[in-house]
Formats: C-alpha cells, sequence, structure tokens
C-alpha cells in the first residue's frame, strides 16, 4: 500500500529520499469524487488572499487560501476557522485511517494557474516538541513539489504531485528541510492542496 518513489531530479535518479521523513502515494482518492471536490471547493469555498512577511515586507500571497477546523491554526493567523464540509470530512476520515493519526484541522491552497506558488518554508504550526504529521492530498493540476536540505540548499529534490494523491510529511522533515510549489512558465490549470494538521493553539 505504501510507495517509496521520491527521487532526485533527472540528473541523479537512482537516489531517494528516507521513508521515515516522506512519503508518497498515487490515486489515495478517487478520481470522480477529486473531480468533484475540486469544481465544488472552487466555486463554494470563501477564499481568501493572504498578507504575508517576506523578507520583512508584508506581500500578498500569490494563491488563495482557507482554513477549516475547531481552531485557528496560529495565534498571528487572522484566518477565521471554518466549519468542516461532508466531502473534507470523508478525506479527513480516509487519511486518518490511512497514517493512523487523528487531524483537527485543514488547510486549503488554491494555485489558481502556473503563476500561483508558495516560496521555500517549513510548516511551523504544528504541536512544538512533537514530530507531527502532515498529511497533503492534492487535486486538480499536476505541480511539482520542491523541497531541499537546509543546511545545504545544492540538496535538492522534486515530486510530480498528481491528481488524487496523498503525501505524507513526517519525522524531522520539518526541521531539517523546506519545501515550495514554483511558479511555472508552462500553462497551467488550477490546483487545490489540502493539508492535514493537528495544531494547539
Amino acid at each position: 500500500m505504501k510507495e517509496a518513489q521520491l527521487k532526485l531530479f533527472d540528473d541523479i535518479p537512482q537516489l531517494m529520499l528516507p521513508a521515515d521523513l516522506m512519503e508518497y502515494t498515487r490515486g489515495f482518492i478517487e478520481t470522480d469524487f477529486c473531480d468533484y471536490c475540486f469544481h465544488k471547493f472552487v466555486n463554494e469555498m470563501p477564499w481568501q488572499q493572504q498578507k504575508i512577511m517576506m523578507y520583512e515586507k508584508e506581500v500578498t500571497a500569490p494563491r488563495l487560501s482557507v482554513w477549516i477546523g475547531e481552531r485557528t491554526i496560529r495565534p498571528d493567523d487572522k484566518r477565521t476557522p471554518l466549519p468542516w464540509v461532508p466531502e473534507l470530512l470523508d478525506i479527513k476520515e480516509k487519511v486518518e485511517a490511512y497514517t493512523g493519526t487523528a487531524f483537527n484541522g485543514v488547510l486549503l491552497n488554491y494555485y489558481r494557474d502556473g503563476n500561483d506558488s508558495v516560496a521555500w518554508h517549513n510548516d511551523k504550526d504544528t504541536i512544538p516538541g512533537l514530530k507531527t504529521e502532515i498529511a497533503s492530498v492534492s487535486i486538480g493540476q499536476e505541480r511539482n513539489f520542491d523541497f531541499r536540505n537546509k543546511a545545504n540548499h545544492k540538496q535538492q529534490y522534486s515530486i510530480k504531485l498528481e491528481h488524487g494523491s496523498l503525501l505524507l510529511m513526517k519525522g524531522d522533515l520539518q526541521q531539517s528541510w523546506e519545501h515550495r510549489i514554483a511558479k511555472s512558465k508552462t500553462s497551467m490549470k488550477g490546483r487545490i492542496n489540502l493539508t492535514f494538521r493537528k495544531v494547539v493553539v
């Protein structure tokens, strides 16, 4: 059931990221349900465009987002937690059954086209001191997910996140690695990323 097909850029295709840090599963969510959820979320979610700090300057995030859960994602985050919708609860239940982790929130990011992106970062909103898993489900346009070692930026990997796939980030990944979705010069359709998290405030 579990797959390990993470690989370097094409110049060194045989090296793999350790399975204790990241796990990728194709076809985790059925295609028809993914198609339905994509169109429903695009049209019905109250998307917001956040203001974020980049290099000590406030800028507009190049993507739209919604936070759904029982509490705020971080004390400084201005998004109001929205109630769960049935489709997200169905996906959450499947993710929890697979991972063995109970999640209390999901961040939806909507990348409208190839101009939308997220810069290099690591996720800081998990429970302090614990190696909490983050489960990322992708629906819509395939996009490259890049990650690099914080201590050595030359050590970079990339994987294509497919429609209906699950990417599980775990262990020390957030402490030792950064990740991003880069802008694309190739024409891209919309993509929604669902990152299920366990947070405390």
